[in-house]
C-alpha cells in the first residue's frame, strides 16, 4: 500500500489571503514529500474559492521546486476543457521541468458550475465522451506522428512538443465510477483512481468490484494500479474525532451546495450556510461522517486502512481538504505519516 496527499487551496472566506493559503498547501506537500508519502495530488477547478486550481501543472512544477522525492498528480486535469495537443504537451513539459516525476489524472468533471462557465450546454455524457476520445489521442501524441479524426477534436499527423521525459509518457489515471469508466480505462492501459465521498465502505467494496470485473474482461491486459481517494482525519483524542466529523460534515454541506449550483455566488465565494441548514441536510450528518470517512485515532485509521488494503487497493490518498485550520490539517497529515503509515511499512 503507497500512500498519497490529496490537497488544495481552500478559501471559504473573503477575509482569508490567498497568498498565505497558497504558501500552507505547500507547506504540507513538504511534509508529505519529508514523511515518505508516494505522491502529492491536486486537481483543476475555475471560478471556485472552495476549491482554487486555474491550472495544476503550474502547482505541480513549484511543488516540485520544494521537494525531492513524491510523484506530482494532476489529481485531476477535466478533459473537456483540454484540446488533446494541448494537454500533451504541457503534460510532457511538466514531466521534463519534474524530472520524471508527473502522473496525469484525467477526469470528465463533476461540477455544472464549471460546465455552464467554459462549456455552456455540455452535459456529464458529452464531458465523458470527451475524455474517451482525448486520452487515446494523447498517448498518440506522445508516440508521434497522430492524426484524429473525432467528433470533438480533428487534426492532421501531429507529435507532443515537447515529448515526456517517461519512457511511453507520464502514467495516466481515470478518475472512474461507473463500469464502463472502468473499462474504458483497463482497456487504454490506464490506471484508475476512485472516490466514494461520503457513501462509506460498502462503496469502497462495490468500486474495488467494478475494477475487478473490468480487469476480468480483459484478461489480456496488465492489471493497472487503483488509488483509493477519501477524507482522512487522524485524531488526537475521542474529542477531536467528534469535532472532525462537524468539520467534515459543514466541508460536505458546502460540497453539497456547490454541486447542485443553486446558491447565490459572490466574487467566487458561496453565499454561507447557516447552522439550520446543515442540521436539515437530508443525509449529511456528524454521525454519517465518522461512519463513512476515516476519521479515528491512529489505530481506528489504522484498522480502517488495512480493510482497503486487503480490498487490493494499491494506493490510498489522504484527502485533506476539509475547511479545517491549516494547523488542525498539518497536526492531523504529522500523526498519519509518524503513527499511520509504519504499521504499512
Amino acid at each position: 500500500m503507497k500512500f498519497s496527499l490529496f490537497a488544495h487551496m481552500e478559501r471559504i472566506s473573503p477575509d482569508q489571503d490567498q497568498k498565505q493559503l497558497y504558501d500552507e498547501f505547500i507547506e504540507l506537500c513538504k511534509i508529505a514529500d519529508r514523511g515518505g508519502m508516494h505522491a502529492i495530488w491536486t486537481g483543476e477547478h475555475h471560478g471556485m474559492n472552495f476549491t482554487i486550481s486555474p491550472n495544476p501543472f503550474l502547482n505541480l512544477v513549484d511543488v516540485a521546486r520544494h521537494t525531492e522525492n513524491v510523484r506530482l498528480g494532476t489529481g485531476t486535469v477535466i478533459a473537456p476543457f483540454w484540446h488533446p495537443i494541448r494537454l500533451a504537451g504541457e503534460a510532457a513539459l511538466t514531466d521534463i521541468i519534474t524530472d520524471g516525476r508527473l502522473d496525469l489524472g484525467i477526469a470528465r468533471g463533476a461540477y455544472s458550475f464549471e460546465y455552464e462557465r467554459l462549456m455552456p450546454g455540455m452535459d456529464a455524457w458529452e464531458a465523458g465522451q470527451r475524455m474517451r476520445e482525448l486520452i487515446p489521442a494523447v498517448q498518440g501524441l506522445w508516440q508521434g506522428d497522430y492524426a484524429q479524426q473525432g467528433e470533438f477534436h480533428s487534426f492532421p499527423k501531429t507529435t507532443s512538443s515537447p515529448k515526456p521525459l517517461q519512457q511511453d509518457g507520464p502514467p495516466i489515471w481515470v478518475a472512474a465510477r461507473d463500469p464502463n469508466s472502468h473499462e474504458f480505462a483497463v482497456a487504454n492501459h490506464c490506471n484508475v483512481q476512485v472516490t466514494p465521498l461520503w457513501q462509506g465502505d460498502a462503496e469502497i467494496t462495490s468500486l474495488m468490484q467494478r475494477f475487478t470485473d473490468a480487469c476480468a474482461k480483459f484478461p489480456d491486459r496488465p492489471r493497472p494500479k487503483i488509488m483509493l481517494l477519501l477524507h482522512t482525519y487522524v485524531a488526537d483524542s475521542a474529542e477531536d474525532v467528534k469535532l472532525a466529523a462537524e468539520e467534515l460534515n459543514r466541508f460536505y454541506c458546502y460540497f453539497g451546495a456547490w454541486f447542485k449550483n443553486e446558491r447565490a455566488i459572490d466574487k467566487g465565494l458561496i453565499a454561507p450556510l447557516t447552522d439550520e441548514e446543515i442540521a436539515a441536510h437530508p443525509f449529511y450528518s456528524a454521525e454519517a461522517m465518522e461512519r463513512d470517512l476515516v476519521i479515528a485515532e491512529p489505530a481506528g485509521v489504522i484498522e480502517r486502512i488495512k480493510q482497503y488494503e486487503a480490498l487490493g487497493y494499491d494506493e490510498y490518498s489522504f484527502w485533506i481538504d476539509s475547511s479545517m485550520s491549516f494547523e488542525r490539517k498539518k497536526a492531523s497529515l504529522e500523526r498519519f505519516i509518524k503513527e499511520v503509515m509504519p504499521a504499512f511499512a
